[in-house]
């Protein structure tokens, strides 16, 4: 029993290890990610890009609601932003009927570097990329 009891302690001791080095690694990549964004705000500004209500669709893609967040776009189909703020926002949300009459409420997410990774559907670019593309396209985007 007491082999069997040191080899559970030693794979809890390697599972805790891994979770542990995998979320200093999202940690790392969120930062790197964020500084992207705030300078994406900071050129914004400079080549005077205003930005825009934003709006966000329900899971089901049937309806659209606005929101109090102001920032621009990054994908031409309004899915994913980067607010004023520096934040960056998926614009999915529950559907609601009081998101309907008050607007939804929008959390930032967790920014990664490549947009996309991990979403299943294949469509992933990266975060910097996305971000240059935005600003080459200018005022008259999309």
């Amino acid at each position: 029993m007491d082999e069997q009891s040191a080899w559970h302690e030693q794979r809890r001791r390697a599972v805790d290890g891994h979770a542990a080095a995998l979320a200093a690694s999202r940690a790392a990549e969120a930062r790197e990610a964020a500084a992207l964004l705030a300078d994406f705000v900071r050129r914004a500004a400079e080549r005077g890009l205003p930005p825009h209500p934003l709006s966000a669709r329900s899971f089901g893609g049937g309806a659209t609601y606005r929101t109090r967040v102001r920032g621009w776009y990054l994908k031409s189909n309004r899915s994913v932003a980067v607010g004023a703020d520096g934040a960056y926002y998926v614009l999915t949300v529950p559907a609601s009927l009081r998101a309907r009459l008050t607007g939804a409420d929008l959390s930032p997410s967790t920014p990664r570097l490549i947009v996309g990774a991990g979403g299943g559907d294949g469509e992933t670019i990266p975060l910097a990329q996305l971000l240059d593309q935005r600003l080459e396209a200018g005022v008259s985007w999309p």
